[in-house]
């Protein structure tokens, strides 16, 4: 089955396998953004669902869709999730091992406090692993940025030394520090 057969019949919830339809407790759970990251998993994409749903806020596993009879995986064992993240809606699918998550895609995470980063950092970051500049990998291999709404603005402003100052420190950091961040930019 290639790629965009199995993409086009997820949509369509139903054509293959049993889907589970989660009560969010909403009168609509109909899909209303158009366009939904569709992450690929060897075969723990509910896992990764319940993982991603108890980190962020106003989140929820809106559907499990099984194999049936028909495959191409076991009878009964998880085909694909839909969930939202805090408003985001998402698809995961149980592929196999023939695509693997690599740094060219990762989410960002737009932070307004640096105790949201670090609960975000400490939560996503945890059995991954972590690189420069507010970047990680979970323990699924998906990257993520988790930066707070500071650094933008800090980089975006008119004076460039300062721009520069922060972006020197930021450089320097793995989970970004807001008050390092502040620090530099107010240098004189």
């Amino acid at each position: 089955m290639s790629i965009s057969v199995t993409a086009i019949r997820l949509r369509f919830e139903g054509w293959i396998g049993s889907p589970e339809r989660v009560d969010s407790g909403t009168e609509d759970d109909t899909v209303t953004q158009k366009i939904t990251p569709f992450l690929w998993f060897d075969d723990s994409a509910e896992e990764a669902t319940n993982f991603y749903v108890s980190i962020f806020k106003n989140s929820e596993v809106l559907s499990i869709n099984r194999y049936g009879e028909a495959g191409p995986g076991a009878a009964g064992t998880v085909m694909s999730t839909s969930f939202r993240l805090d408003g985001q809606e998402f698809m995961a699918l149980n592929g196999g091992p023939h695509f693997k998550f690599t740094e060219a895609v990762s989410f960002f995470i737009d932070c307004k406090t640096q105790d949201e980063v670090d609960g975000l950092w400490e939560k996503l970051s945890d059995g991954g692993e972590t690189s420069q500049c507010g970047w990680l990998k979970d323990k699924f291999g998906l990257s993520w940025q988790v930066i707070p709404s500071a650094l933008g603005e800090m980089l975006g402003d008119k004076d460039r030394e300062r721009a520069n100052r922060v972006m020197q420190a930021m450089l320097q950091m793995t989970k970004i520090d807001i008050a390092k961040l502040k620090e530099a930019y107010d240098q004189e």
